[in-house]
This record gives C-alpha cells, sequence and structure tokens, in this order.
C-alpha cells in the first residue's frame, strides 16, 4: 500500500442545468429556450441543488487528515488516479462504468444523488454511510463486489477496457462487414455490429437485445466471462448468421475488419473515445485481467 496520505477522489459529470448554461451562456436564455419547449428551468435548478446538497454532504465525509478533488467525466482521461485512492462516484450508474477504465483495483463507492430518477444499481452506498466506509474501504474492512470488464485489444497494441459492455461497427448507419472467429470456428458478416457485455453490462443494452431475440446467456457480474451479441446478421451469399451469440471464457473473439471506411470500436457508450477499426485490422475481445472494485454498503 502506497505511504501517502490517503485521498478521496469524487467524480461527477455536469447537472441538466450546468450544460443548458453552458448551451445558453445566461440563465434567462435557458428559461426562455425551456419555456417555449413548454418545460420550467425551476424544475431543473431544483435537481441541481440537490445534486449540490449530496456531493457537499459526501465531501464532508472525508476524514480530516485526508486530502480530497474532484474530477468532472470530461476529465477522466487526463487525471492521474494513485493508489491511495478511494473513489466516489456520485451521479448515475453510468458514471461508474464511466470511470472503471482509469482504476487499477481502487475501491469505488457509488452515491446516488437522485434515487427518485436513477435506479441505482451501482451507486447504491448511502451518503450516511459514508463516512465509516470511506476509511474502511482503505483498509479492505468493507464488502467488495469484484465485477469483471471487458477488454479489447487491436493488433497495434491499442487497448480499450468497458465494465458494461464494448461495441464494434460502422460509425454510420452503413452495415458493418467483418470476419468473426471463435473457437475454431469462423464466419463473414454483415450485420449492425456487434456487442461483448459483461455480466453487469448484461442488464443494459444486452438485455435488450437478448429481450428483442429471444437469447438467454446468464452471466454473472463476478464471472470471469463476456457475453457477445451479433446484431441483425444480414445472410448472403458471402455473409452468414451462424455466430449470432455466445459465452467468452478463454482466448475470446476475433475480429477482422472489412470495412475500408467508419469502421470503430467504443467503450461504455462513449463514442468519443474510440479505436478506429478500418480494413484489415484485428481485434481480439475477452474477460479483462482487471476488475471493477465496488464497494457494498
Amino acid at each position: 500500500m502506497s505511504t501517502n496520505t490517503p485521498r478521496a477522489v469524487f467524480v461527477t459529470r455536469e447537472t441538466d442545468y450546468e450544460l443548458l448554461l453552458a448551451h445558453h451562456a445566461t440563465r434567462d436564455q435557458a428559461r426562455f429556450f425551456l419555456e417555449t419547449r413548454g418545460q420550467r428551468l425551476e424544475t431543473i435548478e431544483a435537481r441541481h441543488a440537490q445534486f449540490g446538497e449530496v456531493l457537499k454532504g459526501a465531501r464532508d465525509s472525508v476524514p480530516s487528515k485526508w486530502r480530497q478533488t474532484l474530477v468532472k467525466r470530461a476529465d477522466f482521461d487526463r487525471f492521474l488516479f494513485g493508489p491511495e485512492d478511494v473513489v466516489v462516484a456520485v451521479g448515475q450508474d453510468g458514471l461508474v462504468a464511466n470511470v472503471a477504465k482509469y482504476l487499477d483495483g481502487q475501491p469505488v463507492l457509488g452515491v446516488n444523488p437522485a434515487p427518485e430518477l436513477y435506479d441505482g444499481v451501482l451507486v447504491r452506498v448511502p451518503l450516511a454511510r459514508l463516512t465509516h466506509l470511506l476509511p474502511a474501504s482503505l483498509q479492505g474492512d468493507v464488502a467488495v463486489e469484484k465485477r469483471t470488464m471487458v477488454e479489447a485489444v487491436l493488433d497495434s497494441g491499442e487497448r480499450l477496457l468497458a465494465l458494461n459492455e464494448i461495441f464494434v461497427g460502422h460509425r454510420s448507419h452503413q452495415s458493418a462487414r467483418y470476419r468473426i472467429a471463435v473457437d475454431g470456428v469462423e464466419e463473414d458478416h454483415s450485420s449492425s455490429g456487434l456487442i461483448a457485455a459483461s455480466g453487469t453490462g448484461a442488464t443494459g443494452w444486452a438485455r435488450s437485445i437478448m429481450e428483442a431475440t429471444g437469447t438467454h446467456l446468464p452471466i454473472a457480474p463476478d464471472e470471469q466471462a463476456v457475453a457477445y451479441f451479433v446484431r441483425e446478421p444480414f445472410p448472403s451469399v458471402a455473409t452468414g448468421t451462424s455466430l449470432r451469440a455466445g459465452k467468452l471464457t478463454g482466448a475470446g473473439l476475433a475480429i477482422t475488419s472489412r470495412m475500408n471506411d467508419g469502421g470503430t470500436v467504443f467503450a461504455d457508450g462513449m463514442e468519443r473515445d474510440h479505436i478506429a477499426f478500418d480494413w484489415g485490422r484485428r481485434l481480439v475481445i475477452a474477460p479483462a485481467d482487471r476488475a471493477l472494485n465496488l464497494v457494498v454498503a
């Protein structure tokens, strides 16, 4: 363990109110924009204030001898998380997924600032418990869910990590064309792309695909496995549809791009942080050797 002073790192994303002000410059312009669409600025301001109160309460829970800092989601890729950090995600479940790939074993506590709005699958630590859980997390005296992550490695060495899922496809509405190989079986595909999901991700995008296709691939959040799903595979004289879905536990899923331009790979819905996947590039997707340490209240 590091001998540095412990640090609480609070991670957040902009509130709807902050985003409105950034787009419209002034409060009055934001109000006018909303009122012309039958909405009230006061509702969004109240949610912003509620978030501020929860964040303040969380920061007040930090032991007096600790350091603390605040990092917005847009800055995750420029922030250096240290081994002495305890990460507190104040926001929606997706915020935990967004920060997970930048961590390497640090404990994560999720706080839900608006239980009436957000499900709280990953952000379920009560604010009142933070005073106890922050030091206990650093000492390893807490229950932790080790949630499996998904890893995608390109032949060039570029790498993406995801807590929920990785998407492979075309950046537009064109068909994605690629060759897929798993367990010694290969097939050329033309589809809407594919996703590879962890057990955590199996409750989100992957769940909607399973319900729509009648596919059932049970996978636990801590299971060292990944499920893949091909979206709308198209059968033709050159493309098949037999490799539609499956569970990966070993060597992984190999995908070779057949797209001259526009191929893309991104993680957890963050299209801005993507890898280009053009003709001939080869990608392997498998369970990652890194897990998210999610503290259980």
